[in-house]
């Protein structure tokens, strides 16, 4: 088990040493050259989550960027869920944050879990942000009207009108196992993402 635990570990120190070089390259990148609105720091929480682990989460349905109706629903049963409520297109650690999920897929796949990532920006702003940003295995969901009202229900709209950066991890069940309402300002760890993870099985 021990010995299970450290090459996981070793694994995701390895992902995370490609993660930096993936966030270097998109901070050189000609593609975001001029196009990233600096947010300077702000205030890294400023909402109150209205669920909490062991609460089943509340559904929703959202248009994704494929042009898709999503329901969290219609995973019961079939997939556990993880939630990436990030912030806005078009901001630096948002537009480093989702393509380091690219990094770990095989980790959701093992776990049998899809990933969602959801923002309060409109279709076509989050459509020339993705395309911007390259390819990513998961869908985009845009929360923007009426607005932001899904992360209202789990507690993680700003009184900006932005949601908070959050991740929320759903067992097939519809139970919420996990919860990191993270600073706004920095990165959630890809490690604890992947333990939260692992842990669904047990």
């Amino acid at each position: 088990m021990q010995k299970i635990r450290l090459a996981n570990l070793i694994m995701v120190a390895g992902m995370l040493s490609v993660f930096v070089t993936v966030s270097m390259a998109f901070a050189i990148s000609d593609a975001y050259k001029g196009n990233i609105y600096q947010v300077g720091t702000i205030k890294p929480v400023d909402s109150k989550l209205v669920v909490k682990k062991g609460n089943q989460a509340p559904d929703f349905s959202l248009p994704s960027v494929s042009g898709d109706k999503v329901t969290l629903s219609q995973f019961r049963g079939k997939k556990n869920v993880a939630l990436s409520f990030v912030p806005a297109a078009w901001t630096p650690i948002c537009s480093d944050q989702w393509p380091g999920y690219n990094i770990i897929k095989d980790t959701f796949d093992q776990n049998d879990t899809i990933l969602l990532g959801i923002t309060v920006d409109n279709i076509p702003t989050l459509f020339a942000w993705i395309n911007q940003m390259g390819k990513l295995w998961f869908p985009v969901l845009s929360d923007f009207w009426p607005h932001g009202a899904v992360a209202k229900k789990y507690g993680v709209l700003r009184s900006n009108g932005v949601s908070e950066r959050a991740l929320f991890v759903i067992d097939k069940k519809g139970a919420i196992r996990y919860i990191d309402v993270h600073d706004i300002n920095k990165r959630p760890p890809l490690e604890d993402l992947v333990g939260a993870l692992e842990k669904l099985g047990k």
